[in-house]
This record gives structure tokens, C-alpha cells and sequence, in this order.
């Protein structure tokens, strides 16, 4: 494994590390979703330019697209949560409630 290859690999890992046991905000936990994304980003770029391939020249800009668009849904939810809550705690959000 390369040391490109290993960063990448442990900036996924220490995003999903912290998706998965630093939940006490929504906006980290959004902040870790985007550092995932970041990347994939990088890590299929690079290897679209490695592969030296057309076919895989479109795949990194449609994972952005896909990206920016995951970011303005969850911006979106975080206003309407701390709209309607007064905080963007996770524990305090309960859908089962009306």
C-alpha cells in the first residue's frame, strides 16, 4: 500500500470513526459525512488519472455534484432542526414524536 494510498484510506476511516462515535451534534456528524465524501473525491480522481482512462474521467465530478447536493440537504435540515428544537443535539431529536 503507497502512502497515498494509506492517507486516503485513513481519512475515510477516521470519518466514518467519527460518524459512528462522535454523535452529539448534528453538524458533526454532517462534517464527517463531508470529510467521507472529500475523500472519495480525491481518491477517485487520483485514480482516474492513474487508469489514464476517458470512461472514468466523469466519475469524480458526479460524486461532487452528488456531494454538494448531500451538503445543501443536510445545511437544510440543520436550520429546520434548530428551527423547530432550539438545538442540533442528536439525542434530543425523536421522530416518533409529534
Amino acid at each position: 500500500m503507497t502512502p497515498m494510498h494509506f492517507t486516503f484510506s485513513s481519512a475515510f476511516i477516521l470519518g466514518l470513526m467519527g460518524l459512528a462515535f462522535h454523535r452529539t451534534h448534528l453538524l458533526s456528524a454532517l462534517l464527517c459525512l463531508e470529510g467521507m465524501m472529500l475523500s472519495l473525491f480525491i481518491a477517485t480522481a487520483l485514480w482516474s488519472l492513474q487508469l489514464e482512462s476517458i470512461a472514468y474521467s466523469a466519475a469524480p465530478m458526479l460524486l461532487l455534484a452528488f456531494s454538494a447536493c448531500e451538503a445543501s440537504a443536510g445545511l437544510a435540515l440543520l436550520v429546520a432542526t434548530a428551527r423547530t428544537h432550539g438545538t442540533d443535539h442528536l439525542q434530543n431529536l425523536n421522530l416518533l414524536q409529534c
